[in-house]
């Protein structure tokens, strides 16, 4: 049998050996899940029922952090398109300039957005701004990968029979490729949408507003039956955005 191979005998063993060590280093305890059923009852009596007042306050909240993550998604996308074809090894013209690009690109996403919010909090103060520079530079640098590789992985058929009628290099390779990658792009936007929501969660904490400064300053002060309120929704957001998402997606496909 295949599973007997002794390639596999031996990523298995690697596997085993690599979560044992993981497991050492952060302290993982099986007992410790004992805990749970005090940790449903905290929930029960804690966070139910749910405290509704706030709703008002909340869907302000919400449209702020809707408007933080699709703001800062929305410019990295138009950002990150002319970038991904720069750092695409067949749309791009010079090696040093795509090496340049990919290097530039890896940056970037290797920078979390918590990370990069907490130098713009510092230089340009509280409040939203500073989120949505936050989720632009990261998103640009994911983005600018993801569509780079569907750049590279496009057929070259299209591209090179607008070539033969005429089309310079840059129409051939916009027109040929954009649409074919185009539906695989808007996936990708909407995914990272729905990403840029949690991130302003985060971004809240560090006083960037909208509904994750309402979550931090609730569990600060022991509300929890407004952190329940916050956490629900957290979720119709999320739950809203993949819903529409898809719905886009259906037509463009």
């Amino acid at each position: 049998m295949v599973w007997f191979n002794p390639k596999f005998i031996i990523i298995g063993l690697l596997l085993l050996f690599f979560v044992w060590i993981s497991i050492d280093l952060t302290e993982f305890q099986f007992e410790k899940f004992k805990n749970i059923p005090t940790m449903f009852h905290f929930i029960k009596d804690q966070f139910f029922p749910l405290n509704w007042s706030i709703m008002p306050r909340l869907i302000d909240a919400s449209i702020v952090t809707l408007a933080m993550a699709f703001l800062g998604t929305f410019i990295a996308l138009l950002i990150a398109i002319p970038l991904s074809f720069m750092s695409a090894r067949n749309t791009s013209r010079h090696a040093a300039l795509y090496t340049f690009n990919r290097s530039m690109l890896s940056g970037l996403r290797s920078i979390p957005e918590i990370v990069f919010g907490l130098i713009f909090v510092v230089s340009l103060g509280l409040g939203p701004f500073p989120a949505v520079l936050a989720i632009m530079l990261h998103n640009i640098g994911v983005l600018g990968k993801l569509i780079s590789e569907l750049i590279e992985s496009a057929e070259t058929g299209p591209q090179e029979a607008m070539k033969s009628v005429g089309a310079t290099r840059w129409v051939a390779v916009l027109f040929s490729i954009l649409p074919q990658i185009w539906p695989n792009v808007l996936s990708h936007f909407f995914y990272r949408f729905e990403v840029a929501i949690r991130t302003s969660l985060i971004l809240g904490f560090i006083g960037a507003g909208g509904i994750g400064q309402q979550l931090f300053n609730h569990f600060q002060t022991f509300q929890y039956k407004s952190v329940a309120t916050d956490i629900l929704v957290i979720m119709i957001l999320v739950i809203v955005v993949d819903f529409i998402g898809g719905k886009i997606r259906e037509r463009v496909i």
